[in-house]
């Protein structure tokens, strides 16, 4: 869009704002009318382990986002020469999950518990059995359980519960609600009814009838909206807060919090059934938008849902390329040696293309990436491993498939999960993170891992951010029953150029033949786990 025009959406407020709070940073993207990034802000920030707890303090919350935002709108001055007062639309994400909880007068009653705290496996797995539903750690109502069997004092004081992103949107907007997207990783959401699932918040009640508290899970949960719902305006306190210079307007439509899964799936038009994503970085997860709901429990699927209250299927691994990458890294060290200037870029690109000249089956080789535990395979620590027999063909090629296999090979078992035992049917994945920077590899790796067509968009790395921008964009310019699928469609990404790659039979062959040895070799990283002792544990 051109410079003229931008400034004309920004003086008349047709842009849209969303602002992610990640784990490890704070950002803000504005969008203009077309829906294309026009100006950005950023705020670095680390969670602090506090008495065995992982959390961020109110005041990081707050420092963050005030700055965050001012960034964001130092941006739009330094490129474009006018000050942002107006916003036409505006929307806040988080990490998913995590436990927030406030008593009557809205105070914080314990340090926000992260999804990244592992103290609730007693609850997780209490309520599993009881819902027959799988519940992870890191869900809101595990936190809330483990509370309340932990006999924590504040339990009782609980008048409201939320996650990060429902907190900020509360405090800026006064309204207690969560999107759907973000609701389903606090408590299970009836697909039939878009809301949270009266059945288990009625087993939930009994389960801890005998506790005596004054409250039932209903009174103390958000309401639940879809996307595209208006979730409030900004109010005059809340401008305040979220600009310091008073310079912007209240009155701003603001859309229903979601949680980074949900901003992901946008970010990658993702939303529709029969589609997922997958984001391969140091971790890797794969999002598949299902049709119906799965036969049974799976604990090593997540049960969520997109921002328009669709059903999904999530695999979550902890480990992707970190193994990888070190062994890029021995290659460059290599090649210093020999007083050759290594560019990293190309160095990727030689390697992992070279993979492509390997075995389908990658020779033999056996590799394990496990640089931390892996829950998919029973994992609770992980020590990265190679191995090979005497006649398995060692060759550069085999090697660096390998090890861009094992990338893949946990989320493989769980995928094989939902395409193989639940017969989960995927049109296309969209593919993003740094797996996939070198055009065409790690598409056709995980298009064999997978055996589904696989794209990658030039947009993919605009990230969360941009995702609940284009949720808070949706909510103020859709159609009259227009779908956020056809929003996305047709006002975002039509035109926009990918690469997609359809999965070759002899790869997808080959990548099962690896898996079958990947399986069959756990035994391996078992022993490894148990004799090999890490000096950081």
């Amino acid at each position: 869009m051109e410079k003229s025009r931008i400034i004309e959406d920004i003086q008349n407020g047709k842009t849209a704002l969303g602002i992610e709070f990640g784990s490890t940073r704070i950002k803000a993207v504005l969008v203009g009318s077309d829906n294309a990034p026009i100006a950005s802000g950023a705020h670095d920030w680390e969670n602090q382990l506090e008495n065995h707890i992982w959390t961020y303090s109110l005041e990081a919350i707050w420092n963050g986002l005030q700055d965050c935002y001012q960034k964001m709108a130092e941006d739009v001055k330094a490129q474009y020469g006018v000050a942002l007062t107006k916003i036409g639309a505006l929307g806040f994400s988080a990490m998913m999950h995590g436990y927030m909880a406030f008593n009557k007068d809205n105070e914080l009653l314990v340090p926000f518990r992260t999804w990244r705290n592992t103290i609730t496996e007693e609850a997780s797995k209490k309520l599993t059995e009881v819902f027959q539903y799988n519940i992870p750690q890191r869900w809101s109502i595990a936190h809330l359980y483990q509370a309340i069997l932990n006999k924590e004092e504040h339990v009782s004081d609980v008048a409201y519960f939320t996650t990060l992103a429902g907190y900020v949107h509360w405090k800026l907007t006064g309204r207690q609600v969560l999107g759907v997207g973000e609701a389903s990783g606090m408590f299970p959401i009836d697909i039939e009814t878009g809301d949270f699932d009266k059945k288990m918040i009625g087993q939930f009640n009994e389960l801890i009838a005998g506790e005596g508290f004054s409250w039932k899970l209903e009174d103390i949960m958000p309401k639940v909206l879809n996307a595209g719902d208006s979730a409030g305006t900004l109010t005059e306190e809340g401008a305040k807060l979220l600009d310091t210079t008073g310079a912007l307007e209240a009155g701003i439509p603001v859309c229903p919090p979601e949680g980074d899964a949900g901003t992901g799936m946008v970010a990658t038009k993702s939303v529709a059934q029969r589609t997922g994503n997958v984001s391969a970085g140091t971790s890797v997860f794969a999002m598949a938008v299902l049709e119906k709901n799965l036969k049974k429990v799976h604990p090593e699927i997540d049960m969520v849902t997109t921002p328009d209250g669709s059903l999904v299927a999530m695999v979550h691994c902890n480990n992707c390329t970190s193994d990888l990458n070190a062994w890029v890294n021995l290659f460059k060290e290599f090649a210093e040696s020999f007083g050759v200037e290594v560019d990293m870029t190309k160095l990727f690109s030689v390697l992992y293309n070279k993979a492509l000249e390997g075995d389908d089956d990658c020779g033999g080789l056996l590799a394990y990436n496990y640089f931390s535990g892996e829950h998919i395979t029973g994992f609770e620590e992980g020590r990265p491993l190679f191995a090979r027999t005497p006649d398995s063909k060692f060759n550069l090629a085999n090697f660096m498939r390998v090890h861009l296999f094992t990338a893949l090979g946990a989320l493989k078992t769980g995928l094989d999960i939902l395409l193989k035992e639940e017969d989960v049917q995927l049109d296309e994945l969209m593919g993003h993170g740094g797996l996939f920077k070198t055009k065409g590899v790690g598409q056709k790796v995980m298009a064999a891992a997978v055996n589904v067509p696989v794209s990658v968009m030039e947009t993919a790395g605009e990230g969360g951010a941009w995702g609940i921008a284009l949720l808070a964009s949706y909510m103020a310019n859709k159609a009259e029953g227009e779908s956020l699928s056809h929003y996305l469609d047709e006002k975002v990404f039509a035109g926009q150029e990918s690469l997609t790659l359809q999965p070759e039979a002899k790869d997808v062959a080959g990548f099962d033949a690896f898996i079958k040895r990947y399986s069959e070799g756990l035994p391996i990283e078992r022993a490894a786990v148990d004799s090999l002792k890490s000096n950081s544990i």
